[in-house]
Order: C-alpha cells, then structure tokens, then sequence
C-alpha cells in the first residue's frame, strides 16, 4: 500500500477527517497519513488505542517515535499521558496497552540504527522552552545528524517566516488553526514538504505543532525484503 508515498512531493492531509481503519488487533485503529509497505511498513499514522486494548510484545525493527495527543499510553517502560514525546530505537522492544484509551501520533520505520537514543519529553511542562522569534517559543525533543524535532507554541498572529528546508520539513498541528498559502489546517493537519522553501505560517488563535526538520536527507532504513 502506498498512501503518500513520493517523498519527492508535499502532502497535506486533514488527518482528522480520515477515516478510521482497523488494525489486525481488535480495539486499534489507524488513519494512514503516509504508508509505503504491507503489514510492515514505513508509515506515519494517527492510532486510537480503545479502552483497555493491548499490543502484544514486539520488536521495533525500524525504531519508532511518537507524540500522546489524548489519553494515556502505556508500556512495561511506565504510563505516559498526553503531551508526552516518546522515541523507541531500532532494536527495542515493548508491549504497550491503554487502560482509559487514548491517542497518539506516530513514525514507523523511519530512524536510522545508529539513532540509539530512548527519549521521553513532557511537552507540557513549563521547563526546556527558548523564545525564537516574537510570540514563537520551541522545546528541543530529538536532535540526531540530519533530523531536529521540536515542539513549537505559537501565539495568536505569530508566524514562521519563509524558510529554506534542507532534507524537508513535516508539521503536525497538534492544536490550533494555522495558515499559510495553501489554506487552514486544523488539528491533526500534517503538512510534508521536500527538499526547498516552505511558504510562511501564520497561527489563528494559539497553535501548538511538532515539527520535525532534515527527515528526508537521507534514505529511510530499507523495509524487511518480504513486505
């Protein structure tokens, strides 16, 4: 399956207005934002997790990160409610469950091996934020080579200037409306931008995104030969 699958071209999706698609655990379902693969695949996706619905152990083969967007998500590792930004290299392992349900944004088959970094940021938390430009402030999450992510709140009329992306830039609207050339995105938007100039972005209303910088520098980790 290939759902925004040419890196080589923008995607914007209004991820809450896709449907939901049910994932072979019961109670797990999915709105594909990209896919590239079967089964296993490179994907990112939103993924609603039912009241007390439960993965079975498994092995990150191509790492896994993700943000808590409502509810709490658990694992052997401990519960981690919304806001929490959670990176799973490749390699790691983990069973995780929701007891009350939740929701959370999340990258598949993307880190690279050497990228051996467990993380865990509240994002909530009034502690780790720098001010970067008038009424924009950021939180530094991940930084590895070639990929940034950060959390960036946004005031009301604040903007993001236009800007160079070398190796792109992916946005997810976590809360807010914000807008730029191409409309208004509210939450749960995801905007994908290669290789260029991304157009300036303005917030209506405070917004929070995550956005995630030099993903597509270089070649994703290479998907199992049999998917």
């Amino acid at each position: 399956m290939r759902i925004n699958a040419d890196y080589a071209e923008p995607a914007i999706v209004a991820g809450g207005d896709l449907p939901w698609i049910a994932s072979p655990l019961p109670g797990v379902d999915r709105r594909m934002l990209e896919r590239d693969g079967g089964e296993v695949a490179r994907v990112t996706s939103l993924v609603r997790y039912a009241p007390e619905s439960r993965f079975s152990e498994h092995v990150h083969g191509g790492g896994e990160d993700f943000l808590v967007l409502d509810g709490t998500f658990s694992d052997q590792y401990g519960d981690f409610p919304a806001g929490t930004y959670v990176r799973n290299p490749v390699g790691s392992r983990h069973a995780p469950h929701s007891d009350e349900g939740c929701l959370i944004f999340v990258k598949l088959w993307w880190m690279q091996p050497e990228d051996q970094d467990f993380v865990r940021i509240d994002t909530t938390s009034a502690e780790g934020w720098q001010e970067v430009s008038p009424g924009v402030t950021a939180k530094a999450l991940h930084a590895w080579r070639h990929e940034v992510v950060e959390f960036l709140r946004l005031a009301d009329g604040a903007s993001l200037p236009e800007r160079d992306i070398s190796g792109g830039e992916e946005i997810l609207v976590v809360d807010g409306v914000v807008e730029d050339g191409d409309g208004r995105h509210g939450r749960f938007a995801w905007l994908r931008r290669p290789d260029g100039r991304a157009p300036a972005l303005r917030a209506v209303g405070a917004a929070g995104l995550l956005v995630r910088r030099g993903l597509l520098s270089v070649p994703p980790i290479v998907l199992p030969s049999d998917t």
